[in-house]
Order: C-alpha cells, then structure tokens, then sequence
C-alpha cells in the first residue's frame, strides 16, 4: 500500500511541476495582446518563453505517463470518458506550437497577428480545459460500474467546473505576469506592475468563490480536512505565498515572488489531492463505482520497478531542467535567432 501513496505523492509533484512551469509560458500567452503593445514588444513575450516552453510541456508528458503506468484503470476511464475535451487540448497544444514558430517567419501585420491571436486563444482554451477538467475530477463523473464514464462534453461543463476553469486562467495569467517582471524591462515591466495587482485581486475572490462551491456542494470533498484540520494548513500557506508574492512584486524582488507564487500553485494542487485522498475519479452514480490509488492502480511489482527508474532518471531531469533556467536566465535580448 505505501507503493500506492509514493506514486500519488510524485503524481501530484509532476503535475504541481507542470502548473508552475508550463502555467507561467501559457500566463504570458493569455497576457500577450494586453501586455504588449508593439511588434517588438510582442517578440518580447514571445522570447521570455523561446528556450523553454517546449522543456515545460515534457511534464504534461511525464504526468500522462505516471498515470499510464501507476494508474492505468484511471487513464482508461478518464481518457475515454474526456476523450473529446482531450483531442480539443492536443489541437489547441498544436496551434499554440505552430502560432509560436511561424508568427516571425514574415513580417507582414496580418501574418503576425493571426499567429499572435492563435497563441493567446490557444493558450486561453490551454488554461480553461485544464481547470475545467480539474474541476470535474473534484466534483465527480458519471462513473459505472464497468469503470466507464458516460458523459458528453457539455456534460462536462457545470457552473462550478466553468468557475475552476475561470479560475485557473486568472492563476496562469497572474504566474504568467510574475515571470515575465524577471523578464522585462521599460514600458512592458510597468505595465505588468499595473496589471498584477488586479489579476490577484480576481484569482483571490475566484478562488474562494471555487472554496465555497466546494465546502456548500461536495461534502466528501471536505471530509479530509474535517477528519484531521491540520491539514488545513496546506491551503493556509498557499493563501501566506499569495500574499507575500503581491508584496514581494511591490517590493521588486521578482524572483522571490515567482517562487512564492509557485509555492502557492503547488500547495493548491495538494490541498486539492488532500481533498481527494484516497480516490482519483469519484463517481457520481454510486461511491462503490470510485476508483482510488489502490482499486485502479498497476501491480506492486510493476510500482516498483517503476519507482526505481524513477529515482534514478528523476535527477536528470531536474538538474537539465534547472540548467536550462539558468543558461537563460536574465532579461530578454532580441538577436537575429530570436522569434
């Protein structure tokens, strides 16, 4: 069984992972035509992402994967049953690709407006199917007996999976504005100095708008932190780094604020793993229809050995991932290379 809570544990590490690094690069994509008022500023943003928005999205890959291998009864259902909210995900991934790579190879306005229009839509639609998502395993699927989810993608949509949506672009939007205080200077910084204040404002009351949804309407979502309140001090802290990061912008310590607002997405992810413990898809026909870390997990054997490549391979990747972070640390400098 501990193999069992170890996996859900680094399951929810990647994914913490990919929020914070993927979030900011789809943050700046959703700030990209509000921000950045010139072709040069627009090229700005683009390359405060260049050398690392591809190395980020390895870790929706590296999720996808752990759940594959650790959990493969949840990634049957949960694939099948959000096949289409899925296949919308890979072609906006697509379109936000293609829009990042072709937008500087002409230089004609309508050229490059098309490709700056598709990289904010894409990176929008990015951030809103993922909180949707989020916000479906939290409240429940129609989950069967057979382990099937019967469900149609306006089936999926809610009031209250629409608001974690909501809600998660205003995160990424305002992680994304983080980043970018580390990234520019003059006209650009001022305006991202403007705006932060009021994206915070908006994921804080989002975000307890979404709390209250779930402390009035998903009871067993609550029933963790009734049973044991010291737990409650994951949410209390992400709310402490929120705080500090506003302060820590004022202050112009930016790189202390893209850590405290990391900090906050990561404990946001493990209040809502809390909130969830043991399951990973709740069903909402029958609770016996649930599955959890231990009825839809692969063998132990297979646990292990997967731990073990894990921790061997695991450094690498952090250690390429944080050399890339400093290899292009610094403010943004276009050159002929540059997007």
């Amino acid at each position: 069984m501990w193999l069992n809570i170890v996996w859900y544990i680094l399951f929810v590490i990647i994914i913490s992972g990919y929020l914070i690094l993927d979030g900011f690069d789809l943050g700046v994509g959703i700030l990209h035509l509000s921000l950045a008022k010139t072709d040069h500023e627009r090229r700005i943003l683009l390359n405060s992402i260049g050398p690392i928005w591809d190395g980020n999205e390895v870790w929706l890959v590296v999720g996808g994967g752990v759940l594959f291998a650790a959990f493969p009864l949840v990634y049957a259902s949960l694939f099948s049953g959000f096949y289409i909210a899925m296949m919308l995900i890979l072609l906006v991934l697509i379109l936000r690709t293609v829009a990042i790579e072709f937008r500087s190879k002409r230089a004609g306005h309508a050229w490059r407006f098309i490709w700056d229009l598709t990289f904010f839509l894409s990176s929008l639609l990015i951030a809103l199917l993922f909180g949707v998502a989020f916000g479906n395993i939290i409240s429940g699927v129609p989950l069967d007996a057979q382990q099937n989810i019967y469900t149609s993608f306006l089936g999926l949509l809610s009031p209250f999976t629409l608001l974690v949506g909501i809600t998660t672009v205003a995160m990424m939007a305002m992680h994304g504005g983080i980043f970018l205080t580390m990234k520019v200077e003059g006209l650009i910084l001022a305006r991202v100095k403007r705006l932060l204040p009021k994206l915070m404002i908006i994921f804080f009351l989002l975000n307890t708008l979404v709390v209250l949804g779930v402390v009035i309407g998903l009871p067993f979502a609550t029933a963790n932190y009734i049973s044991s309140v010291t737990l409650a001090i994951f949410p209390a802290i992400a709310l402490a780094a929120l705080v500090a990061s506003w302060r820590l912008v004022q202050t112009e310590n930016y790189f202390k604020a893209f850590l405290a607002s990391s900090t906050m997405i990561a404990l946001l992810m493990f209040s809502g793993a809390i909130s969830l413990y043991p399951n990973l898809l709740i069903s909402t026909i029958d609770p016996a229809y649930n599955l959890t870390i231990f009825n839809g997990a692969a063998a132990p054997n297979s646990l292990m050995i997967m731990l073990i490549i894990a921790l061997i391979g695991m450094p690498f990747v952090l250690a390429y991932t944080a050399g890339v972070y400093y290899i292009f640390r610094g403010k943004v400098e276009l050159t002929a290379e540059s997007y």
